[in-house]
């Protein structure tokens, strides 16, 4: 895999026991790609993400990553590196959150959001880019943001100070990382139908969010396409981007604003 094209080598995909990672592991294992699957608390989804790959005649591998533990963060992603026999993509999926207005928040809840969701997903991600240079073949990072890497959100200052974070420290690794034929691009969902939405296992098409201009929220698997196409030869020369999949809701302040 290189910058100017890809093949279908390993790919990590953290915070895979569920939800957006657990549709971009499947998706990239029906891509071609041997994944490695992290979990953090739920041992049993991520087993059950591996199991579905191999099911379906794929690869997996699984590991369990705290990124809280930020001593143990680099050794995770290179020994599940090691045990793929090889990486070439790397995906920084797993995250949280707190919800509580900008004057109630603590310093705990937000410094915990903040190292797990921007220090441990830097610790991550240069963990993969070493091994990736280390092998000297190139291959693709991205990392999952969100809307609120580039609109606020009422009661998130943690989450959207982590998620805006993560968004410029993808570029400045897209502006690095190519001389070893690395690329490095964000992906920011909007509102999608998981347990973290209240919607996990919903039909997105069943619910109405007239807010948005497609009417509903999106489905993990929209943005597993997404990733899929990034680490694809299609994608080699998508460099530094951030590619929003929010069914348009980002559009909404300006059409509000037209009235």
């Amino acid at each position: 895999m290189t910058a100017a094209g890809s093949t279908t080598r390993p790919v990590i995909v953290t915070g895979s026991d569920s939800g957006i990672g657990r549709a971009i592991a499947v998706a990239l294992a029906a891509a071609g790609h041997p994944v490695g699957v992290t979990w953090h608390t739920d041992q049993e989804g991520g087993e059950a993400t591996a199991a579905e790959i191999r099911n379906a005649g794929g690869r997996a591998e699984v590991a369990r990553l705290d990124l809280l533990d930020q001593n143990s963060i680099g050794e995770t992603v290179t020994g599940l590196a090691d045990r793929l026999g090889d990486l070439g993509g790397f995906v920084n999926n797993a995250g949280t959150g707190a919800s509580a207005p900008f004057l109630e928040m603590e310093l705990a809840e937000w410094q915990r959001v903040i190292d797990v969701d921007l220090t441990g997903a830097f610790l991550a991600a240069q963990a993969a880019a070493r091994r990736l240079t280390e092998l000297g073949e190139g291959g693709r990072i991205v990392n999952i943001t969100s809307i609120h890497e580039h609109l606020p959100l009422k009661g998130s200052s943690g989450y959207c100070a982590a998620k805006g974070g993560l968004g410029l420290l993808t570029k400045v690794m897209a502006v690095e990382l190519p001389e070893h034929g690395i690329t490095v691009n964000s992906v920011a969902p909007g509102e999608i139908a998981t347990a973290m939405t209240g919607n996990e296992d919903v039909d997105p098409h069943t619910v109405d969010r007239p807010a948005i201009p497609l009417g509903r929220p999106g489905h993990a698997a929209e943005i597993a396409a997404t990733v899929v196409h990034l680490m694809s030869p299609g994608a080699a020369y998508t460099n530094g981007a951030s590619i929003v999949v929010d069914g348009g809701l980002s559009l909404m302040g300006p059409v509000a604003n037209q009235g």
